[in-house]
């Protein structure tokens, strides 16, 4: 007969290792870069659609959030949120390299994140209050969402958009 009043401390259970999350988010970053590549450089920069921002812009907004965003979630220390202070990119080619450019630092930067991290309490980009495995889903949602609103500028320009299951 077990006491009621005793306590049940039970380890809290891992649903995804760090490693498993950084591979899910790659997945999605990996189609995200075929949906620029899938782009004319014509329309990449300029084409938008109900008064959304070009994808360009989208991608730029991307970009502010992922290898910043590690390296306060690594460090504690957030650089303020400015995307307007990045130079956009001046062609489809230096998108994609500076997307590619991004991906390398995420791979090497992830490693790095203290474990407690994903816990904790912080407020990202001296603004938003979150944990440190909220913000890495913020950053992998944002990236969906503006990745669909790319699929429908595709769309509208008659261009098969790459089937969103296929990350690798």
């Amino acid at each position: 007969m077990s006491n009621s009043n005793q306590a049940i401390v039970t380890e809290p259970s891992i649903v995804i290792t760090p490693e498993a999350l950084l591979e899910h988010w790659q997945g999605h970053r990996n189609l995200t870069r075929r949906m620029i590549e899938a782009f004319p450089e014509d329309k990449l920069f300029t084409y938008s659609v109900g008064g959304m921002r070009p994808f360009s812009e989208l991608v730029k907004e991307m970009l502010a959030m992922a290898v910043p965003g590690i390296k306060g979630l690594i460090t504690g220390k957030w650089q303020n949120y400015d995307e307007a202070s990045a130079a956009t990119p001046a062609s489809k080619k230096e998108l994609l390299e500076r997307w590619d450019e991004a991906t390398e630092a995420l791979n090497a930067l992830w490693p790095q994140i203290p474990p407690h991290r994903f816990q904790e309490t912080d407020t990202a980009f001296g603004q938003w209050e979150g944990t440190g495995y909220f913000f890495i889903f913020y950053f992998i949602d944002n990236e969906i969402h503006h990745r669909g609103q790319a699929y429908v500028y595709l769309r509208s320009l008659n261009i098969a958009p790459p089937a969103f299951w296929e990350r690798q």
